[in-house]
């Protein structure tokens, strides 16, 4: 009877036990169900921009983080940021170790003014996510707001260094403060590695502060590239810093005696290449009307000469090479150079046109070229520069016809250019 009994309880026991065993598994299941169709939901929500549905989903799942989110983050679109905060700050309490949950969160709270709030939960995101540039950048924005300039450039400059992409953004922040002091932005951007100072300085030459440019270049110039060098020089010259463009420009140039005025390559000796940026002799590509080469054949001086070569029809308005000059305002100078021609055919002759580089005012023009030459020539002609001129332009171009198409056919040679200043 007794071993009967015990059968029994054991039998019952059993029983219970594969009950609840039962009773867990579909407990599993129907958890397991609800999660994935909280999750299905999650996703149709975001796909949709539904907040029925995302509603739907955190009604399933309420502690799931991500439901929260993707619900705060359809509540934000549709600018309830109170309701959005809420669902985030859940959110941040179930996942508290998610940067991009405090991220979000901060956010929200920023969008409600509430920037003390704002900065405690980026705070954390930061915390969380030290090295990620999102979070610093987010957190030192909102230090610019309450007044902590340090501290918010320590975090904006550091998200620089994670991603190169602030940088820019850093420095106009920088610049705008410190009310568009170099030394100030450079100190409050913190710039300090090579790369930082040649945007930095690429940033100065843009906003035409050439001595300050300057400065930057040369703490350290092998930092820059080639083409780095030249945008400094060009971004110069288009804001008239033709003096500090020179700078730079010669350190490339391997001028051996540097006199002042100076035609670079007056002779031609060097190579031609088409649009060159500084102070050497400069052709554009796109608009050549005539076609340019180094002749070693014919030359007045040196070894070579410049022929130009016209073929038929040309813009008598654009120039066919020129090149920039240093000079002194309201100075008189003296332009001499050798010129030779062939069987030119044209109703609009060429001739040197002398001009101030930041206005284009016309300080004078050579006599126009003869048609046939049976040798060299020397031309000279006279200048006077104006007040607060700093550098002309030299440039080759052509008289206008009296009308209609204007053609030319033929050859000029052209050789050892040279500038002096006279006694005024």
């Amino acid at each position: 009877m007794s071993s009967r009994s015990s059968t029994q309880s054991l039998s019952i026991v059993q029983l219970v036990l594969s009950a609840g065993a039962v009773a867990l598994l579909v407990s599993m299941f129907f958890a397991a169900a609800r999660f994935g169709f909280s999750r299905l939901l999650t996703r149709y929500a975001l796909v949709t921009n539904s907040i029925p549905a995302a509603n739907q989903a955190v009604s399933l799942t309420p502690s799931d983080a991500d439901a929260r989110r993707a619900r705060a983050s359809l509540l934000a679109n549709a600018k309830l940021f109170t309701e959005a905060t809420r669902d985030l700050q859940i959110a941040t309490n179930v996942r508290q170790g998610d940067d991009y949950l405090w991220l979000e969160l901060g956010l929200n709270r920023d969008e409600l003014g509430d920037t003390q709030g704002a900065y405690k939960a980026l705070d954390q995101a930061v915390q969380h996510a030290p090295f990620y540039a999102h979070t610093l950048w987010q957190r030192g924005n909102i230090l610019l707001r309450l007044g902590r300039f340090d501290a918010a450039f320590d975090d904006l400059s550091r998200a620089a260094e994670s991603n190169r992409a602030f940088l820019p953004n850093v420095i106009d922040l920088a610049w705008s403060l410190s009310h568009e002091d170099p030394n100030e932005t450079a100190q409050l951007a913190k710039i300090d590695t090579d790369y930082e100072r040649v945007f930095f300085t690429r940033f100065l030459a843009s906003k035409g502060k050439g001595p300050e440019t300057l400065v930057q270049f040369r703490l350290n110039p092998t930092a820059f590239s080639p083409e780095q060098k030249k945008d400094v020089i060009r971004q110069l010259m288009t804001t008239n810093a033709y003096r500090d463009a020179f700078e730079i420009w010669k350190t490339d140039a391997a001028i051996t005696n540097e006199r002042f005025p100076m035609i670079y390559d007056g002779g031609f000796e060097g190579s031609l290449a088409f649009n060159e940026v500084g102070f050497g002799w400069y052709v554009k590509r796109e608009q050549s009307p005539a076609a340019l080469s180094l002749d070693t054949a014919q030359h007045q001086s040196g070894d070579k000469s410049l022929r130009v070569t016209f073929n038929g029809d040309s813009d008598p308005g654009l120039p066919i090479i020129s090149q920039t000059i240093l000079i002194r305002p309201q100075t008189h100078y003296r332009i001499t150079f050798a010129v030779k021609t062939s069987d030119i055919v044209s109703g609009g002759l060429p001739y040197l046109n002398l001009k101030d580089a930041a206005t284009g005012m016309v300080f004078a023009k050579s006599p126009a070229f003869p048609q046939r030459t049976a040798d060299w020539q020397l031309v000279s002609f006279e200048a006077t520069t104006a007040a607060g001129t700093e550098a002309v332009v030299l440039s080759l171009q052509r008289n206008s016809c009296s009308g209609g198409p204007c053609p030319i056919f033929g050859s000029v040679w052209l050789d050892s250019f040279s500038i002096e200043q006279l006694a005024q």
